[in-house]
């Protein structure tokens, strides 16, 4: 099963298997990472599932939709790599995919 590895501020990790078709986030609510608060469940209005795509991984994501750019402008720690885990979706070509949680998500 595809894996994405999830970072913390404190710089521990967090692998979690994510099935095909999931969103990194539902697999990082269903193993309890920190900071993916996700309160809007996924559908792309909250805004509390930030995170911060590893560089070598973000040409190989589908681009971020109007949505979930309008979004991304008021996200705490926003940077070109900033995407919503409840918008990438696990492809096998995503397998070992690296995000890092911002601190600001922590504090949510």
């Amino acid at each position: 099963m595809p894996v994405a590895i999830f970072e913390l501020p404190d710089g521990t990790e967090h692998t979690a298997e994510v099935p095909e078709d999931w969103s990194l986030m539902e697999a990082a609510r269903r193993d309890g990472v920190e900071g993916i608060v996700a309160e809007c469940g996924g559908g792309a209005i909250c805004g509390t599932c930030h995170v911060l795509v590893h560089e070598e991984w973000l040409a190989r994501l589908e681009p971020a939709s109007p949505t979930e750019a309008a979004l991304l402008e008021v996200v705490p720690e926003r940077s070109h790599a900033s995407r919503l885990s409840c918008q990438l979706i696990m492809k096998a070509e995503l397998d070992g995919i690296r995000v890092r949680v911002p601190s600001e998500q922590l504090s949510m």
